[in-house]
């Protein structure tokens, strides 16, 4: 298929994605809600509803959930209720889900969005509700059998419904993240995708551009890697063009994606609300939250990454990339702020957390809440570097590593026995740079010539033959004014 015949078409896509919140104990009962227990371990008579048992709500779900609602623009109705959603699968233990239908506790929302080329997107929320989660199947620990675990049943959930409003793979992804920094940013979900505590599904449909109405949707479930959702949307966008230019009809389906080969398949056919034969929770009663209580809560919550991005762009004048890379992850952020208790250097603290302590991590499988370096000795490196004290490569590439290496060690200790200080002397310094410009008389003729690209191969001569220890902003100066007196 050609991109001539996709361009024709409009990608419409929605997103639900479920939080499984931070809570000690389950949504209706005092059942243990952590993950990684024994199978059934963490049951009891009331999560999985066996008949005499009441469930009673969890106060602090309702409270994340208010949370989540306020960090997203919503309406927050203090007048809700919980409803029985009823379908049969193995690992739903009551046969019913409780979760919220017609009144649910957040509406109207919106959230935004940045794209690559920095433009903003609004994604608008339907609806954010509160449900209980189901238990989980397992397909690979028998030959012959699947087996049930309920942990899972009865954890509690909030489900984020955004508008049709997704119009690329790419918005779809930059949305995805957001709503995940949100859910860490207020300590409601580690937003841990591998363990499923943070999924999603798509709905998913094309229409000619310049349509009003939507087409047929397919729903791709439980997609848990931001990867594999962009793989999954643009799959289906093309899968659904060819069918519609063959002359096909797009079937409202479940689907399945299969990261191994990026294909979907369909699971079963689309259920509609009627299916699931909604009605009021008979032993929950409505909830009526206070204002004064939601107002509470909206004091409790912290800085959010949009705010955090304005400040450091505002205040600090750090570039809007630089930003983004610091608010992605709440524990980096947080890690750069305590740093800068310790010094003024805003740029060149952004640059060593996203540039030499990423790398480290990265190459350490670790991530910054592990670090063993602490804030202060970072603004230490930091101030030795911007004070002329130390370059740049010598820091990042000699002390740094020390430290990591030797931490019951100082850095004025490690950088008097590396001897790492820079040589202030300019004699020495003009020495070098008479030796460098000397071994190349070719290249001092390039330069005159034009050719400014040759400054670094001097500039690299001065720094072998100082082993480091000078400015490279003093040497660069120095060696431009050495080769103009040779002209």
């Amino acid at each position: 298929m050609t991109e001539e015949v996709l361009q024709k078409y409009e990608l419409v896509v929605g997103l639900e994605i479920h939080a499984q919140l931070l809570t000690d104990t389950k949504i209706f009962s005092s059942d243990p809600a952590s993950f990684g227990a024994e199978p059934n371990s963490h049951t009891s008579i009331i999560s999985v509803g066996l008949p005499g048992t009441l469930p009673r709500i969890n106060k602090k779900v309702v409270s994340y959930a208010v949370k989540m609602g306020l960090a997203t623009n919503c309406t927050i109705n203090r007048q809700n209720r919980f409803d029985r959603k009823n379908y049969f699968y193995a690992d739903l233990p009551k046969g019913y889900q409780i979760t919220q239908d017609e009144f649910p506790v957040c509406t109207e929302g919106h959230v935004f969005v940045t794209l690559k080329d920095n433009s903003k997107r609004c994604v608008r929320i339907n609806r954010i509700h509160m449900e209980e989660d189901a238990g989980k199947s397992l397909h690979d620990k028998d030959n012959l059998y699947s087996l049930i675990d309920l942990n899972r049943a009865g954890v509690p959930l909030i489900e984020i419904v955004s508008e049709p409003d997704i119009r690329s793979a790419e918005e779809a992804a930059a949305y995805f993240s957001e709503i995940r920094k949100l859910v860490r940013y207020l300590g409601i979900c580690d937003g841990n995708m591998e363990e499923g505590s943070l999924r999603c599904d798509a709905n998913i449909s094309v229409r000619l551009k310049g349509e009003t109405s939507y087409g047929s949707r397919c729903e791709v479930k439980n997609l848990n890697s931001i990867r594999n959702l962009q793989r999954a949307v643009n799959y289906e966008f093309r899968r659904q063009v060819n069918l519609v230019e063959k002359g096909g009809k797009i079937e409202q389906n479940t689907l399945n994606f299969d990261a191994a080969t990026g294909v979907t398949s369909v699971l079963r056919s689309k259920e509609m609300a009627y299916d699931y034969r909604y009605f009021p929770e008979p032993d929950l009663p409505p909830l009526h939250l206070p204002e004064e209580w939601i107002e509470n809560l909206r004091k409790e919550l912290p800085e959010l990454p949009e705010q955090r991005t304005k400040r450091y762009t505002g205040q600090m004048g750090l570039s809007l990339y630089d930003a983004s890379l610091l608010t992605g992850d709440k524990a980096v952020a947080d890690y750069f702020e305590e740093v800068l208790k310790y010094t003024t250097h805003y740029k060149s603290a952004a640059n060593w957390i996203t540039g030499t302590v990423q790398s480290f991590l990265n190459e350490t499988g670790k991530d910054i809440t592990r670090f063993e370096m602490s804030a202060s000795v970072l603004a230490e490196i930091i101030s030795l570097v911007e004070e002329g004290r130390i370059n740049n490569t010598a820091a990042s590439q000699q002390l740094f590593p020390a430290l990591i290496a030797n931490p019951d060690k100082t850095v004025n200790q490690l950088v008097a026995e590396m001897n790492l200080l820079i040589d202030t002397g300019s004699d020495q310094l003009l020495t070098f740079i008479d030796e460098a410009v000397s071994r190349y008389p070719e290249k001092v003729k390039e330069y005159h010539n034009g050719k400014k690209g040759v400054l670094g191969l001097f500039m690299g001569e001065v720094m072998k033959l100082s082993k480091g220890k000078i400015d490279p902003k003093t040497a660069s100066k120095l060696v431009i004014e050495k080769l103009e007196s040779l002209k």
